[in-house]
């Protein structure tokens, strides 16, 4: 397969950057009021719960990736430690986040460009957009990374430039001992539900981490470099997510300001800084979209690949590789079409179905190491081993399967709708006779 005779071009902070990216950092001031609200004002404290769920998270599949360089992610992962039908199943989840996060980029980018100009409609920008990063995905994947590394740097200035702008703000209101307090990450308020609820959200943030496991057949030295820039991911892109919402939180502690809160980022802007620093952070927004839209687009296209060269889909179309370009054109343009449904949703919604198919790929992964190395491989002796192949992964399990059972109604109605849809595949592919995957894709790949 030319997949896997391509250059390996990718180094690690190139790879840690397309992760950031992918994690959209700035994406914290869009859902800040969705957040705010289901939280009732605990923002920073649902990232950083959310960020040591998702580093024990991180850990298994930094395990895995550490010991096989085949890309996929979840889906692999799932595939080579609990069998093909359940692999399938993780597959057809994540595909669920890893289709919709493209479409939200679109839908983002498409918002604020029509608010700085508004004589262009919302349609027509959602179409530009899409078609600019279907295109840019379509060429080779260090084009990706270096646009890539434009955009965060850009989005990581400005958000300094907002927290310089809170803290004189706060200073010259309230002197600068009202900046140092923890009203931002505990408020005195008590009620765990909500807190948990808002944790479930905020989880679909960290899914950067999963889309670095995607890019192992086109890094240098994929089972060093990979783990590597999991952990560092998670622990960079968290340590933006509590960083930012920390000062947002402490701006506006409630929601009563806001004509919106579901859509705050514009008014966030103008309270902090005016119209000014409005504008400009609009900007960086739509740069911060356009580049998250092109890391999630590159990782949806490489998942639908992976699982058509696996005849989980069509394998002429969605498991063939261009030999000019390094890259799965077929999925581009398929993942591409699917962004175009931005003309239609709601951001809120959205985000809900996004963490649904998330949590239920993290849950596989920890359970698969506990399988891979507790039952598999038998690595039982020893507290080191009982610790790391038996408590952690059961651990993360049951603190995922809290996350998951605490998500919103509608994301649970509509992902079990998605459940359905591919256990109805699975029987068709039973009654046809035709596999679910072909098995052993890289073997099969090397003689190709």
């Amino acid at each position: 397969m030319e997949c896997e005779n391509h250059q390996r071009s990718l180094s690690l902070w190139q790879v840690v950057v397309i992760g950031v990216a992918y994690m959209a950092p700035a994406t914290v001031f869009d859902t800040f009021g969705i957040i705010s609200r289901v939280t009732e004002g605990r923002v920073p404290l649902a990232y950083l719960l959310a960020l040591v769920a998702m580093l024990l998270t991180a850990l298994s599949y930094a395990r895995f990736s550490r010991i096989s360089s085949k890309e996929g992610s979840a889906y692999t992962y799932t595939t080579e430690t609990c069998g093909k039908t359940m692999g399938f199943f993780v597959g057809w989840c994540s595909l669920l986040d890893y289709m919709l996060l493209p479409l939200i980029n679109a839908l983002l980018a498409a918002f604020y460009l029509n608010a700085l100009m508004p004589d262009v409609s919302y349609t027509a920008w959602v179409m530009i957009m899409v078609g600019l990063v279907t295109l840019i995905n379509s060429f080779r994947i260090n084009i990706l990374a270096n646009f890539s590394f434009i955009f965060v740097a850009a989005t990581l200035v400005m958000m300094l430039v907002f927290i310089f702008l809170v803290v004189t703000g706060i200073g010259n209101s309230q002197g600068y001992s009202g900046i140092l307090t923890t009203k931002p990450l505990w408020n005195g308020n008590t009620e765990m539900m909500s807190l948990i609820s808002g944790i479930s959200l905020v989880c679909f943030s960290y899914l950067g981490f999963d889309a670095v496991s995607t890019l192992a057949s086109e890094t240098k030295n994929p089972t060093k470099t990979i783990p590597k820039a999991i952990i560092l991911t998670t622990l960079v892109g968290g340590g933006i997510f509590i960083t930012v919402s920390w000062f947002v939180q402490l701006s506006f502690p409630s929601l009563s300001q806001f004509k919106n809160p579901d859509e705050a980022l514009p008014e966030i802007a103008l309270f902090v800084g005016g119209a000014v620093f409005q504008s400009a952070l609009l900007t960086v927004q739509i740069m911060n979209a356009f580049a998250s839209g092109l890391a999630t687009h590159a990782s949806a296209s490489r998942l639908m690949y992976i699982m058509g060269r696996d005849g989980v889909f069509n394998k002429r179309i969605f498991g063939a590789i261009s030999k000019k370009r390094g890259t799965p054109l077929y999925s581009i343009f398929f993942v591409g079409m699917i962004s175009l449904l931005a003309i239609y949703v709601d951001l809120a919604t959205v985000v809900s179905f996004v963490s649904f198919g998330a949590l239920i790929a993290f849950t596989m992964v920890n359970f698969s190491v506990f399988m891979k190395f507790y039952v598999l491989r038998n690595e039982r002796l020893g507290f080191k081993n009982v610790f790391m192949n038996l408590f952690l992964p059961l651990v993360s399990v049951l603190s995922l399967l809290g996350l998951w059972i605490n998500l919103e109604k509608s994301a649970l109605e509509f992902g079990g709708i998605w459940l359905c849809v591919g256990i109805g595949l699975v029987l068709y592919k039973k009654i046809k006779k035709q596999p679910i995957s072909i098995g052993a894709p890289a073997e099969e790949a090397s003689n190709g």
